[in-house]
C-alpha cells in the first residue's frame, strides 16, 4: 500500500525510541490519556470543527463540515467528519503522532495552537482514521498494542498497563478518499460505550459553535440520514446563525491586532510567533432586535469553550492563553493586554446597541465574578463602561452621557419624569430607571436621586399653582417619609417646607377664629386637583374641618404649653381652652383618642389652673375613692364646664383611666418596672430580649384610699385593662391583675400571698381570699401549686411556707412539691430554708434532715427524710442538703445462702410480663437475714447481682431498681409473693393493660 507520508519512517523512530528509553514509552502513554481523561475528554466535536476551521483557513476560503453518524455495516457506528479547506500534509500527520507538536504553528488565522486536540477523539474510538486527498493514516491501538509486545524492553510495563498503549504515536497507511467535494474526513469507529453520548452531543451542537470558529461558514450535521445545517452569515456588525432553518441574529463587537512582543516573552517558543489576536463579543437579539443577555454563568472562549465561568451575559472569543489542563486561562501580561481589548469590545458592543433599556441587563453584576479572570474582566468592562457616553438623557433625544454624568429617579414614572426635566439635570428616561435596573445602573455608579433629593431639588422653585398641583400628582404614592419636607405654597404667601401640618381649606372652615392658633392654610389653587390633595394628605396635610384643626401640631403644641400661659399676662388660657373645647365638641372627639388634649389647662376648685388629666369631674365615683388631694376637681363655676362627654374626651377623670404603650419604660404608672421584671422572670432563662404588644395600665392605683368601693369601679374597666398579656409566645397577668396580686387591697391582705376558695392543692398552706365571685375572676388568685410556681416571687413565698410550721401540706402536694420548686427556681439565686417540711404536719431544721436519693439506704438513715419528687439531686441543691449516699457509708456483710438467677424464681415469669420485657442476666443472693452497716435491710443492690432477704417486698424492689421500673415494685413483689397464682394474675393484668 502506498504510504504518503512516510508512516513508516514514523512508526520505526517512535519504536526506537520507547525501546531505547521504556521511561518514554511510559511518558507517551501517560500524557495521551491525561489529554483523553482531562483536557479534551467531552471536546471531540469541538476538536473536529477547530480542525475543519482551520484547514480552511489554510486554504483561505470559508469552509464547510459534515457530521456524520451511519452504520459500519457491521452492526456498529461510525462518526465521519468531512470538511473542505486544505487537506492532509506529511507535516499534519507528524502532528497527528507527535505529543504538543502542532503543523499549525506558523499558520495565520488558525485556531488549533497546541497539535494535542486530536487526542479526542480516543474518547469515542480505538481506531481514527483520516483520509483526504492527498492519502489517508490510521491509528490503531490493537496493531500499537500488538508493536510494542514485539519489544522486549516494552513487555513489562505493557503489562503493568493492562495493555494500554498510547494510540496516536503509531501511524499507518490508510487507503480511502473524502467523499466527493471535501478535502478531508476523518472516520471514527464509535466504541460500543460511547455511541449514546456521540448522537446525544450532536443533537445539541448548535450555530453558536461558528461565532468562535470564523473559518467555517456551515456545518451540516447528519443522523439517521437527517440532515440538519448550521450557518453562519455576517452583515456588518450582525451575525446571522442558522439551525435547521431557524435563524437569529448576534450582535457583535470585534477587536483585533497585534500583541507587542515583549508581553510574549514568558510564553513558550511556539507561541510567541503568533502575536496576532482577534477578540469578539456577541449576543443575541430579539425579534425587535433588542439585546437578549445569554444565562449564566457563560463560559470564555479561547476560542472554543474553556472551564473559565464568565458572569458577562455574552459570548466573548478570544485567544486567551490556556494553561496544560487545555481548559484553564493562564494569568499573566497576554491575559492582562486581551482582557484590556476585551474589556473596550464590550464597551462598543454595548454603546452600539443603541437607547433601549434592555441594554443595561448587559452590564456586570458586582460581587458575581466566579474566578479571578471573570472578576478581571468584569472590573476592566465596568471601567470601560463608566467612562463610555451611551447612556440617554430624558428630555433631549440623540443626547448621549456618560453614567457619571447621569441620575436615575429611584421611583420613576413618566409623570414624575417629565415634571422633572427641567429641576434635576442629567436624568435618564422612565424606562431605563425601572427596579430590576438598580443593580446595573449602581453598577456603573448612576447617582441614584431618591424621593428625598427630588424634594431638595424643587425647594426654592417660583413656580405657579398648576405646577406644583402637577408635581403633587406625579409623586402620589412616593414613600412618605423622604416626601417629608416637600414645600407646599401658603394661601398668604408664604411656603411650608413640608406638608405636615398644613391645612387643606374646607370650605365650611371659619377660618377666622382659627388665627390666633397660628395655622398654616394651603395656597387653593396648588391643592385643588383630587390627586394632589390626596398626596398632601398622606404626607401629613389635613383637611380643615374640625378634627383636622384639632390634629394640626400647632393646636397641641398651644395645649401643651397651656398651662405655661397661665403665668404669661399676653396670653389668654381661657380664650386657647374654650376654643380647643369647641374645637372637640364639634369633632366629636371620644376619651382617649387624643392623649395629648389631657395637658389643657382648665381651672379648678381651689381657684387655680391644672392640666385636664389632673382633674377629678365633681361628684364622680372616682373621686370618692382616691385618697383626699390626691387629683384636683374641676370647677364648676366656670363657664368652660359644659358637657360632661367634652370634658371627659379632653382627659377630665370620672373614672380610672388606661393608658398604653409599647414598652413597659414608657408606662407612666406606678410599679411598670417592677411589673416587667416579674413579666421576664416567667419567660425561659435563654428567651431572647422580648417583643412587647401594645400594654394596657391603668393609672393613680396608688392614690387609692378606699380599697373597698375601687374594685367595683376597677371591674368596670374594658377587658383589655384585665387582659394577659403574651410576651414571646408566654401569657403572663397584665399589669392591673399583677398590681392588685402584688399589694393588699383584700382587707389589708395581698390577692397573691392567698388562694383561689376553691383551690385543693393550697389548703393548708395559703388562706382563702374573700371576695365576690366576679372580682375573683378578675384576680384570679392561686389556684394550683402551678399557679404559684409561675412567678418567682411566689415560688420563693411557697418555699418559705413550706418551712413554716403553722402550717400543713397535703400529702399528694407534698410527694412532689420540692422537686417542683427546684425546677421552678432553677438559675435562681436562693437562700436554703433554716427549716424543711418532712411530712404533711410535721417540719425539721434542716440541718437534721437529708434527702432519700437511693432507696436501699432507707433502713439505713436515722434522720428525717424530704421528700424528693423523683430529682432528689436538684432538691438537695435546692435545700442545701445532703443526700443519703453521702450521709450513709456500708456494704453488705452477710453472707448468702443460695444464688440463682432471677429468671429461675417462682413467680418470675409474670414478673418479666408486667416490666414488659425480659428479666436480668444477673442473679439474686438471698440471705437470712441480709445485713448492710450493722443492720437488717431488705434488699441491696450489687455489681449483676441483687441481694434480698427472700421477702416477696425485697425482690420487687430490687427488680424494679435493676429495671429501671421503680413505679411498678408493688406488682412485682405480687408477681413473687403468690407464684401460684400467676396465671390467674396475669388475667387481671388483661383485663385493663
Amino acid at each position: 500500500m502506498p504510504d504518503p507520508f512516510d508512516t513508516a519512517g514514523l512508526r520505526r523512530r517512535a519504536l526506537a525510541a520507547w525501546a531505547d528509553s521504556p521511561a518514554r514509552f511510559r511518558e507517551d502513554a501517560n500524557a495521551e490519556e491525561d489529554l483523553v481523561r482531562g483536557g479534551y475528554r467531552d471536546r471531540l466535536l469541538v476538536e473536529l470543527a477547530q480542525n475543519a476551521a482551520d484547514a480552511a483557513a489554510q486554504a483561505g476560503q470559508p469552509g464547510r463540515l459534515r457530521l456524520e453518524l451511519a452504520g459500519d455495516g457491521a452492526g456498529g457506528e461510525l462518526l465521519r467528519a468531512a470538511n473542505t479547506g486544505a487537506p492532509l500534509d506529511a507535516g499534519g500527520v507528524a502532528g497527528l503522532a507527535t505529543l504538543r507538536a502542532s503543523a499549525k504553528r506558523d499558520g495565520a488565522g488558525t485556531v488549533g495552537r497546541f497539535g494535542v486536540g486530536f487526542a479526542a477523539v480516543l474518547a469515542v474510538t480505538d481506531a481514527p482514521v483520516v483520509h483526504s486527498t492527498t492519502g489517508g493514516v490510521a491509528f490503531s491501538a490493537a496493531r500499537t498494542r500488538q508493536e510494542v509486545a514485539a519489544v522486549p524492553a516494552l513487555a513489562g510495563e505493557l503489562a503493568r498497563r493492562e495493555g494500554a498503549v498510547p494510540v496516536l504515536r503509531l501511524p499507518w497507511p490508510a487507503a480511502g478518499s473524502p467523499p466527493e467535494g471535501f478535502a478531508t474526513e476523518v472516520v471514527l469507529p464509535l466504541r460500543a460505550g460511547s455511541r449514546a453520548a456521540v448522537r446525544a452531543a450532536l443533537g445539541e451542537l448548535t450555530a453558536e459553535l461558528l461565532l468562535a470558529l470564523p473559518g467555517l461558514a456551515a456545518v451540516e450535521v447528519v443522523v439517521d440520514g437527517v440532515v440538519r445545517t448550521l450557518a453562519a452569515r455576517e452583515r456588518g456588525d450582525a451575525v446571522d446563525l442558522t439551525d435547521d432553518g431557524r435563524t437569529s441574529t448576534w450582535r457583535c463587537a470585534r477587536r483585533s491586532g497585534e500583541l507587542p512582543a515583549a508581553l510574549l516573552a514568558d510564553r513558550p517558543v511556539e507561541e510567541r510567533a503568533r502575536r496576532g489576536f482577534a477578540v469578539t463579543w456577541a449576543v443575541p437579539l430579539d425579534d425587535d432586535g433588542r439585546p437578549a443577555p445569554l444565562p449564566l454563568p457563560q463560559q470564555v472562549h479561547a476560542p472554543t469553550p474553556s472551564d473559565e465561568p464568565l458572569t458577562l451575559p455574552a459570548r466573548l472569543v478570544a485567544p486567551f492563553p490556556l494553561g496544560p489542563d487545555r481548559r484553564h486561562v493562564l494569568p499573566g501580561p497576554v491575559t492582562d493586554a486581551l482582557v484590556a481589548e476585551a474589556a473596550d469590545g464590550y464597551a462598543a458592543l454595548v454603546a452600539g446597541l443603541g437607547p433601549d433599556p434592555a441594554v443595561l441587563a448587559l452590564v456586570p453584576r458586582v460581587g458575581l465574578a466566579g474566578a479571578p479572570l471573570d472578576a478581571a474582566l468584569g472590573t476592566a468592562v465596568l471601567d470601560r463602561l463608566r467612562s463610555t457616553a451611551w447612556l440617554p438623557v430624558a428630555g433631549h433625544p440623540g443626547a448621549r452621557q456618560a453614567p457619571g454624568r447621569a441620575a436615575a429617579l429611584a421611583e420613576p414614572s413618566p409623570e414624575r419624569v417629565a415634571a422633572l426635566v427641567d429641576a434635576v439635570p442629567g436624568l435618564l428616561p422612565a424606562g431605563w430607571s425601572g427596579r430590576g435596573d438598580a443593580p446595573a445602573l449602581a453598577a456603573l455608579g448612576v447617582r441614584r436621586v431618591g424621593t428625598a433629593e427630588v424634594v431638595e431639588a424643587v425647594r426654592g422653585l417660583a413656580r405657579p399653582p398648576a405646577w406644583w398641583a402637577a408635581l403633587y400628582a406625579a409623586l402620589d404614592g412616593a414613600d412618605r417619609e423622604e416626601l417629608a419636607a416637600l414645600p407646599v405654597p401658603l394661601a398668604d404667601g408664604r411656603t411650608a417646607h413640608g406638608p405636615a401640618g398644613v391645612l387643606l381649606p374646607d370650605p365650611g372652615l371659619p377660618v377666622d377664629r382659627l388665627a390666633p392658633l397660628g395655622l398654616r392654610l394651603a395656597e387653593p389653587g396648588a391643592v385643588a386637583p383630587a390627586a394632589a390633595r390626596r398626596l398632601l394628605e398622606r404626607l401629613g396635610a389635613r383637611p380643615a374641618t374640625a378634627a383636622g384643626v384639632l390634629a394640626d401640631p400647632a393646636v397641641r403644641a398651644a395645649v401643651a404649653a397651656s398651662l405655661d400661659a397661665v403665668d404669661d399676662a399676653a396670653a389668654d388660657p381661657g380664650a386657647l381652652a374654650g376654643a380647643v373645647l369647641a374645637l372637640v365638641a364639634a369633632a366629636g372627639t371620644e376619651p382617649g383618642e387624643l392623649p395629648w388634649l389631657a395637658d389643657l389647662a382648665l381651672p379648678d376648685a381651689e381657684g387655680g389652673w391644672a392640666p385636664a388629666g389632673e382633674l377629678v369631674l365633681p361628684g364622680s365615683p372616682l373621686g370618692a375613692v382616691l385618697a383626699p388631694g390626691a387629683l384636683g376637681t374641676l370647677d364648676t363655676g366656670s363657664p368652660l364646664v359644659g358637657d360632661p362627654a367634652v370634658l371627659r374626651a379632653v382627659g377630665v377623670l370620672d373614672g380610672f383611666a388606661l393608658v398604653t404603650a409599647e414598652d413597659p419604660d414608657d408606662l407612666d404608672v406606678d410599679g411598670a418596672g417592677e411589673w416587667a421584671d416579674a413579666v421576664l422572670d416567667r419567660l425561659p432563662p435563654d428567651a431572647p430580649p422580648p417583643v412587647w404588644p401594645v400594654l394596657t395600665a391603668v393609672r393613680d392605683l396608688d392614690l387609692v384610699a378606699d380599697w373597698r368601693g375601687a374594685p367595683a369601679l376597677l371591674a368596670g374597666l374594658p377587658a383589655a385593662a384585665w387582659a394577659d398579656v403574651d410576651v414571646g409566645g408566654v401569657r403572663v397577668p397584665g399589669y392591673l391583675r399583677w398590681w392588685l396580686l402584688t399589694h393588699p387591697v383584700l382587707d389589708g391582705r395581698r390577692p397573691g400571698r392567698l388562694r383561689h376558695p376553691a383551690a385543693r392543692e393550697l389548703q393548708g398552706l395559703y388562706d382563702v381570699a374573700r371576695a365576690g365571685d366576679r372580682l375573683l375572676d378578675l384576680l384570679r388568685p392561686p389556684a394550683s401549686v402551678a399557679d404559684v410556681l409561675a412567678d418567682v416571687e411566689g415560688a420563693l413565698d411557697l418555699l418559705d411556707r413550706l418551712g413554716d410550721p403553722r402550717r400543713t401540706v397535703r400529702p399528694e402536694v407534698l410527694a412532689g412539691v420540692y422537686a417542683r420548686l427546684a425546677a421552678a427556681l432553677d438559675g435562681v439565686d436562693v437562700d436554703p430554708p433554716e427549716r424543711v417540711r418532712v411530712a404533711p404536719a410535721r417540719v425539721v431544721p434542716a440541718d437534721d434532715a437529708v434527702v432519700l436519693d437511693v432507696p436501699w439506704l432507707h433502713p439505713l438513715v436515722d434522720r428525717p427524710l424530704v421528700p424528693a419528687g423523683g430529682a432528689p439531686a436538684a432538691v438537695a441543691d435546692l435545700l442545701d442538703l445532703p443526700p443519703a449516699s453521702e450521709v450513709v457509708r456500708a456494704e453488705v456483710e452477710s453472707t448468702p445462702v443460695r444464688r440463682q438467677p432471677w429468671a429461675e424464681l417462682p413467680g418470675a415469669a409474670l414478673a418479666a410480663a408486667r416490666l414488659g420485657t425480659d428479666l436480668p442476666a444477673g442473679e439474686v443472693a438471698v440471705h437470712a437475714p441480709l445485713r448492710a452497716g450493722g443492720r437488717p435491710v431488705g434488699w441491696w443492690p450489687g455489681d449483676g447481682v441483687d441481694h434480698v432477704d427472700g421477702t416477696p417486698g425485697a425482690l420487687g424492689r430490687a427488680l424494679a431498681w435493676r429495671a429501671g421500673a421503680w413505679g411498678r415494685r408493688q406488682a412485682l413483689a405480687e408477681a413473687f409473693a403468690e407464684p401460684g397464682r400467676s396465671d390467674e394474675l396475669a388475667a387481671e393484668d388483661a383485663v385493663c393493660p
